[in-house]
């Protein structure tokens, strides 16, 4: 039947009209134009119901998932020219994952242009990855057969062996009352801004670089160059404000590259939070930001930058040469900001969303900051008698950040460790460096050491006292959390999760809940105890995971309820131990696409995707022992919103009892 519909919508659609049903949203067909005997083009088209959209293959990753091309036997028997082309997309920002997303409405159109290699080749098969999304959002494959000259698609199944065979069957379940599943749509979850946090991180990022040695003395000495340079008092303010105006769009500009480049786009930085070897990368370029603010040695940019922009200042004049006198500070002041701009760009691909967006918001705010006191104090010139004179202080402001470049070194180092499974960055020896660093920080603070560049020894200022005090505060406060005296709420989702700990623990679970990291395994347990299931979709790299645990997972109205009345099944998703060679397989979807399952993450995620629909984490699902479905799936929600969850489904299972 499903077969015929296809047909049948193909049909339809060539001839322009609409045919969509709520089995298919979206239907597809293809069309090949001969560009000359070795060059084609290939045509995708997709009819999309109203109501619905896919994704483009260029959505921010973080979100849903992109359309994906497989084009078999491309490189062997034709070779692909150039990128796979898309018609009008729209832009969207996402509340529930905080990335801007961009998908097709009523319409998607591929295009991609394809070069013989061999000139007999008469057909080729294409797979369309792409997902799907209403209040749900589903994944599916396109499969097209190709036929160059017109003719008859003459089709050459993939196969897998018998072993891939049964493996593949042991993932699919015979769930009951799977309508039941999305019935009220996935939840909209906590609304939130990231994007205006990452902004402020900028912004307070730049106000820190002010205090620092390369940027507060310039201050006074720009603003009283642009006043009294002009004879006119207001051309003073406006070249000023001209002068801020273009630190903001320098360090803005400084953004694009991350937008332009796919080779160092969104889709790649984004997956720093699962990638061993760029997190050790980060790890080791924070350890040598954080020694260069120590003052073991400087970061800075050749001095030819910084004398070629200032005399193209003094020879151009005007506007372009305030533009010029702007572009001076940036890379004279390298040596202060470089390592805060780095932190910066640390925060942005720690946090989730689209990278490039996240930082050019970062780097907005940043230069803003940066730029605000020389339009403030050419408005106000008497407000420059307020200011410090400068002095020690600055470099303790270096050395303090020093010490965060270091601290946020380590969060990189424990994203390797979790997702490589190497279990030595464990959750005490993670607090425990940064007890030791906030401990260092404080003791600098009161005078019991010096670094190489402080000068000579003074009384302790207010500001320096209060900042040890707030420093030792934080560190007693990671001890608490160490002792399990405290829960480190202010944290969640940063260090490692409660579970992986160096202590001998009966539970390697959230909380230490009792779970199981195999689904039959978990099954078989809640027959045995005639308990429901719930079922955790997550991952180690998932920060909304962690937060869901330790913010909702450890309510007192929502623990019990978990660790009594459920069974807790937790699959990692981006698990990336290897599976033993008895249990790796090719899985064969129905469109005919095969794809090896090699790891653990790889299969529990094939499994949440082939039974649920669903391809984000955190992903809960409530089942009966017996496979039935107890209420709608949720992703991350709140306390109340996940405690009445629970008991509905709790409910719908005592009364499946009763019956």
């Amino acid at each position: 039947m499903r077969k015929f519909l296809l047909f049948l919508s193909f049909v339809i659609a060539s001839f322009g009209l609409k045919a969509q049903t709520d089995a298919d949203p979206a239907l597809w067909s293809h069309e090949v134009e001969k560009i000359s005997d070795t060059e084609y083009e290939l045509v995708f088209k997709g009819k999309i119901m109203e109501g619905w959209h896919v994704y483009s293959q260029y959505t921010a990753e973080g979100g849903s998932l992109p359309s994906e091309f497989t084009f078999e036997k491309a490189g062997e028997d034709y070779e692909l020219v150039g990128k796979t082309l898309e018609s009008e997309t729209i832009k969207e920002y996402s509340d529930i994952f905080e990335v801007e997303e961009t998908f097709f409405k009523g319409e998607a159109i591929f295009t991609q242009r394809i070069k013989l290699l061999d000139p007999e080749l008469r057909q080729i098969s294409v797979n369309l990855f792409y997902q799907i999304c209403k209040e749900v959002c589903i994944p599916k494959d396109a499969f097209f057969q190709i036929s160059l000259d017109g003719g008859n698609f003459v089709a050459t199944e993939q196969t897998v062996d018998e072993e891939s065979l049964a493996l593949s069957n042991s993932l699919k379940l015979d769930l009951k009352n799977k309508e039941l599943l999305n019935q009220n749509g996935f939840s909209q979850g906590k609304k939130k801004s990231g994007l205006w946090m990452i902004f402020g991180l900028g912004f307070l990022g730049g106000l820190i670089a002010l205090l620092t040695p390369c940027v507060f003395p310039m201050i006074p000495l720009t603003v009283s160059f642009f006043t009294k340079q002009s004879q006119q008092k207001a051309k003073g303010i406006t070249n000023a404000m001209l002068y801020g105006f273009f630190i903001v769009l320098i360090y803005f500009l400084l953004s694009l590259p991350f937008h332009l480049f796919d080779s160092i786009d969104s889709q790649i930085l984004n997956t720093i939070a699962t990638n061993i070897w760029l997190n050790l990368l980060f790890f080791l370029i924070f350890v040598f930001f954080a020694f260069s603010f120590f003052g073991y040695y400087e970061l800075t940019l050749p001095s030819s930058w910084a004398n070629k922009m200032d005399a193209a200042s003094t020879k151009v004049g005007g506007g372009l040469g305030i533009f010029f006198m702007a572009l001076t500070l940036a890379i004279v002041s390298f040596s202060c900001t470089g390592p805060i701009l780095g932190g910066l760009l640390g925060s942005t691909t720690l946090a989730e969303g689209d990278v490039a967006t996240n930082l050019s918001a970062g780097m907005v705010g940043f230069g803003l900051a940066l730029a605000l006191p020389f339009g403030l104090f050419a408005l106000f010139p008497a407000w420059l008698n307020s200011l410090p004179k400068s002095g020690g202080w600055m470099t303790t402001v270096k050395v303090v950040l020093g010490f965060l470049e270091l601290a946020l070194a380590f969060k990189f180092l424990s994203n390797a460790d979790l997702v490589g499974n190497w279990g030595i960055l464990k959750r005490e020896l993670f607090l425990g460096i940064w007890i030791l660093i906030f401990g260092l920080m404080a003791l600098y603070l009161f005078g019991v050491f010096r670094f190489p560049h402080d000068g000579p020894k003074q009384k302790l200022s207010f500001g320096r006292k209060i900042s040890g005090v707030l420093s030792s505060a934080f560190a007693i406060y990671l001890i608490l959390g160490t002792l399990n005296i405290s829960n480190l709420k202010l944290l969640s989702g940063f260090p490692p999760p409660d579970f992986y700990t160096l202590a001998k623990s009966e539970s390697d679970c959230p909380l230490g809940l009792d779970c199981f990291k195999d689904f039959d395994e978990g099954v078989a347990h809640a027959q045995e105890v005639n308990k429901p299931i719930l079922l955790d979709f997550t991952g180690w790299a998932c920060v909304n995971c962690r937060k869901m645990e330790e913010n909702v997972w450890s309510d007192p109205s929502i623990y019990p309820l978990i660790k009594e009345e459920y069974v807790l099944i937790s699959l990692y998703v981006d698990d990336r131990k290897e599976l033993p060679s008895s249990e790796k397989f090719d899985f064969r979807f129905e469109s005919g696409r095969v794809k090896e399952i090699s790891t653990v993450g790889q299969k529990w995620g094939t499994f949440q995707t082939i039974n649920f629909n669903a391809a984000s984490q955190p992903y809960y699902v409530l089942l009966s022992p017996n496979l039935e479905i107890l209420n709608d799936a949720v992703q991350y929600v709140g306390v109340e919103e996940y405690e009445q969850w629970l008991k509905s489904g709790l409910e719908t299972y005592q009364l499946s009892m009763n019956k």
